[in-house]
């Protein structure tokens, strides 16, 4: 379950930058659809806008015999050099959604027209889907449009033919960039109906333009503001979303959560059933476990480190998993197969288990999306025993029906049994249990369970070289971090290179004389960093007096909110952290304390940072705390968190200042 927001349902229109070679084109005519959009106002625009959408069109018709066809055309006029990527135009295809025409025109500024078919388009696998498909029925086309340039008129038209999971289709109707005019046709023979429900969207009336056809039309939309840390914007623009219904509602639209669930069951009803190797397997790996939480384990720890990740989805392989058996012989599979394998494996012990469809970006899939298949990921919920205790695993929730139930991902190998990767929590995914499902959010863990503790001994001498020991402690969601810098390295010489980011975002003239690991591979304990610092010219001689900043490493300001513009979208965090520093400087003999910097203390609700400099004899200590409690702040909240940030900013850049005693 890794393709792109389930082209099953609609052709996906996207650009994307890479250099392509086309044979040359032949000058011809673009449609008189296309030209009329040549003197049209361009839409209301900032002056970062790239292009303008000028004018766009979907029409789905649905033929009695119940094929679909979606004819999609776009008309766009390029405003500057970034604006050339979406003349690259790629659509997404399978054997049950081919495309059936495919046409593209340019209109330079000069008025001489271009034009490419679908002969012209480049047919590859999707290169943009994370896990590495090994076998993919999904492809895509890319369509260079030649004549592509700034002042360029550019168009494309593609004709689908659908035969979607569930009768239903989007009109996704706002962009990145403003659309002066759009326009949805729906088409439908005799006894169809249909309904629709609008998301981030008012909800519009369609008119009649036919028996049984209508037509929506929106003018002037904005564009969907992109802002560091927001949500995924495809899921906070504005959609509409049509489901057909055949006469009599025989096999009518799927449309509730619940639906959804009941599908999702039928297709997963026979992929459960444990072979005799599973069987021993199980037994094999339990044998030593003396408890019941024990056994779960190892059976979880099996999947995260003897079964690969590898997908082979074709046809409905892209959302329905392999059986067990074939997945055990195999020892590969994608995420909904290891958790099936998992799902059957935990069966022989007497443990309950529901497969748990999700969006790994949050924010796609909400309380108010209305239902559909845009998820991405499957995770497993265990329905944990009573004789567990509960209380140890922060990945869960009580659930009025179904008890404690954990969730945990076998194929994040970073992450331990019992916890969740930033991406999951506060999550919304759809749990499949008993013929039906159910929309949750998934638990948010609390902040002291990722971050990093970092403690440095420092000692400064007379040359103002600062030299000494630090270390480090990642947990949660830090920890899985520097776990996949490391293991992804190529060469031990690279091994190094997280330190010397975070030793170079803070310090100048520095040097990491030597430094270790711990645990990398034991991901149920803390990973930890142990090195040596030199610095050299760290504090600044005036006179008789030093100065020196007390805060080391690491920089937990940002400056991503100072902008003159309001903050249109709310802020994401990755995951609840905790960090926290505490650094030790031994100074030269002979100096007292002229003025250290104020403690500062915020707590904004969604964040708090505290930190203090003391001095005792000879020692300059520094302690500070950052706490990111929420994942999501509200963009009527981003001027709060602006100036929490510049606390920190005036914090982070605070210098003490010493004197040399008289003599």
């Amino acid at each position: 379950m890794s393709d792109p927001s389930s082209p099953l349902l609609a052709p996906l229109l996207g650009v994307m930058c890479f250099c392509v070679s086309v044979p040359a084109s032949l000058a011809a005519s673009a449609p008189s659809w296309m030209r009329a959009q040549l003197n049209a106002t361009v839409p209301t625009h900032d002056d970062k806008a790239d292009a303008v959408i000028l004018y766009q069109e979907t029409v789905l018709t649905v033929s009695p015999n119940g094929k679909i066809k979606r004819l999609d055309r776009q008309v766009f006029r390029i405003l500057r050099p970034g604006g050339q990527a979406r003349a690259k135009p790629r659509f997404y295809f399978d054997p049950k959604s081919p495309i059936t025409d495919l046409h593209g025109w340019s209109i330079p500024p000069d008025g001489k027209d271009y034009a490419v078919k679908e002969r012209d388009a480049i047919d590859s696998a999707v290169i943009d889907v994370e896990g590495g498909e090994l076998v993919s029925d999904l492809r895509m086309k890319l369509l260079p449009i030649p004549g592509a340039q700034v002042g360029a008129v550019v168009g494309y038209e593609v004709e689908q033919e659908l035969k979607p999971e569930i009768l239903a289709d989007d009109w996704d109707v706002q962009d990145i960039v403003p659309i002066r005019e759009e326009k949805f046709t729906l088409i439908l023979p005799a006894g169809w109906s249909y309904e629709s429900s609008w998301l981030n969207h008012g909800a519009q009336a369609p008119d009649s333009v036919g028996a049984n056809q209508w037509s929506w039309t929106l003018n002037d939309v904005a564009a969907v503001k992109i802002e560091p840390y927001m949500p995924p914007w495809q899921g906070i623009a504005g959609r509409m979303v049509v489901s057909l219904v055949p006469p009599g509602g025989k096999n009518s639209a799927i449309k509730t959560w619940n639906d959804i669930g009941a599908w999702y069951t039928q297709l997963t009803s026979d992929r459960r059933i444990a072979s005799p190797a599973i069987k021993q397997k199980v037994a094999e790996l339990t044998a030593n476990a003396s408890t019941t939480l024990a056994k779960i384990q190892a059976l979880a720890k099996f999947l995260q480190t003897d079964i690969r990740y590898v997908a082979i989805e074709l046809g409905i392989g892209g959302h329905q998993p392999h059986p067990a058996a074939d997945i055990f012989k195999n020892r590969y599979g994608d995420c909904k197969d290891n958790v099936t394998l998992l799902s059957t494996m935990l069966k022989e012990l007497g443990v309950d288990s529901y497969y748990v469809i999700i969006n790994t970006e949050r924010g796609a899939v909400s309380s108010a999306t209305p239902p559909n298949l845009k998820f991405n990921h499957v995770i497993l919920a265990i329905a944990l025993p009573a004789d567990v205790d509960a209380a140890a695993l922060p990945a869960r929730l009580s659930h009025p029906k179904w008890g404690q139930l954990l969730f945990f991902d076998p194929t994040d190998t970073f992450t331990p049994f019992g916890s969740l990767r930033g991406a999951l929590q506060a999550n919304f995914a759809l749990l499949v249990a008993q013929g039906g499902g159910e929309l949750l959010p998934l638990p948010q863990l609390s902040p002291e369970l990722s971050g990093v503790t970092r403690t440095a001994k420092m000692e400064l001498d007379d040359n103002g070289t600062l030299h000494g020991e630090v270390n480090e402690v990642h947990v949660g969601g830090s920890g899985a971090q520097q776990r996949a810098l490391l293991r992804s390295a190529q060469r031990d010489t690279d091994r190094i290179k997280p330190i010397e980011k975070l030793a170079g975002a803070s310090l100048s003239n520095f040097q990491v004389l030597r430094a270790s690991i711990s645990n990398l591979h034991a991901e149920d304990r803390p990973f930890e960093w142990h090195y040596s610092l030199q610095v050299d010219n760290y504090s600044k001689a005036a006179g008789d007096l030093i100065l020196l900043r007390p805060r080391l490493l690491g920089n937990e300001a940002a400056g991503f909110l100072e902008t003159k513009e309001a903050r249109a979208q709310s802020i994401e965090f990755d995951v609840p952290e905790r960090d926290t520093d505490t650094v030790e400087i031994l100074l030269p003999a002979g100096y007292t304390v002229d003025e250290l910097p104020p403690p500062t203390n915020v707590d904004d609700g969604f964040a708090s940072y505290r930190s203090k400099t003391e001095f005792s004899g000879r020692t300059l200590k520094y302690s500070r705390t950052l706490v990111i409690k929420e994942l999501s702040v509200p963009a009527s909240k981003a001027e709060q968190l602006k100036a929490f940030y510049r606390d920190i900013a005036g914090d982070e850049r605070n210098s003490a200042v010493l004197k040399r005693a008289s003599r």
